[in-house]
């Protein structure tokens, strides 16, 4: 097999262009999403400040009471005055308790809002990278994306042992097919370049195959034998990088 390098070329110059259109498109945007984000927590923390300027006040008062009923101890019967103590010291432990709530509940929604708007930012950025990929490789003609992925395919069918390659054979008597599902539609031309290519690489002449299409892969191929499936689309990496951030949001 000889390197292509037109291919090579042509492969590193949508990825030059794939990553300023993420720039600009992707990044941007989500910065911005984060500082609005950032903007309403700075405007959270100033309400949680002007709260406890207010318990201060709230504080202030107390004592200011706390010291009116020292000065009136003077005049006043000995357990008249231990009884506003009392009072006093209750009245104090539970403002004190209420401003402690108050301001634990408000830093936990702030977190929580946090947690919310970074795992947003995380769906909105794979959502527009996959709008993304679809555009710029639609740009590439199906023959370079197709040597791509079946080189791809055929280095892992190498890398196999030879009872995993067995493995993957097995049920595929006479009536045994191997379906061939990719992204976007292959030529009749391609589809019997990779039958032969799969052929030679599974070491079996004589295995039947059938091409199908589903745009919901993105790019690449899915391998369905009886036995097992070889995923080389970008929907299950996809599919693996949404459930890395749902379980992220969940374990916050």
């Amino acid at each position: 097999m000889q390197f292509n390098w037109w291919t090579f070329a042509l492969q590193a110059i949508n990825f030059v262009i794939l990553v300023w259109l993420l720039h600009r498109f992707l990044y941007r945007p989500v910065l911005r999403m984060i500082d609005s984000r950032r903007q309403a927590t700075d405007k959270r923390q100033e309400e949680i400040a002007r709260m406890e300027v207010e318990t201060k006040a709230k504080q202030a008062e107390i004592d200011a009471e706390r010291a009116k009923i020292a000065a009136e101890r003077a005049a006043a019967l000995q357990s008249a005055a231990t009884q506003a103590e009392k009072a006093a010291a209750a009245q104090h432990t539970k403002a004190e308790q209420e401003a402690a709530e108050l301001l634990d509940g408000s830093r936990k929604t702030l977190a929580k809002e946090r947690e919310f708007a970074l795992s947003e930012a995380r769906r909105i950025a794979v959502d527009l990278g996959v709008d993304i990929a679809r555009r710029l490789l639609a740009e590439i003609p199906t023959e370079q994306r197709a040597e791509a992925w079946i080189e791809r395919i055929e280095k892992h069918i190498a890398g196999l042992a030879s009872a995993e390659r067995a493995h993957l054979l097995d049920g595929m008597g006479s009536d045994g097919t191997m379906q061939i599902v990719t992204a976007a539609a292959l030529p009749a031309r391609i589809q019997a370049e990779w039958r032969d290519r799969l052929q030679r690489a599974l070491g079996d002449g004589n295995v039947a195959m059938e091409f199908a299409a589903d745009p919901e892969l993105v790019a690449g191929a899915d391998l369905h034998f009886p036995s097992a499936i070889l995923r080389f689309s970008w929907r299950s990496e996809l599919s693996a990088m949404r459930r890395e951030i749902e379980n992220h949001a969940n374990h916050r």
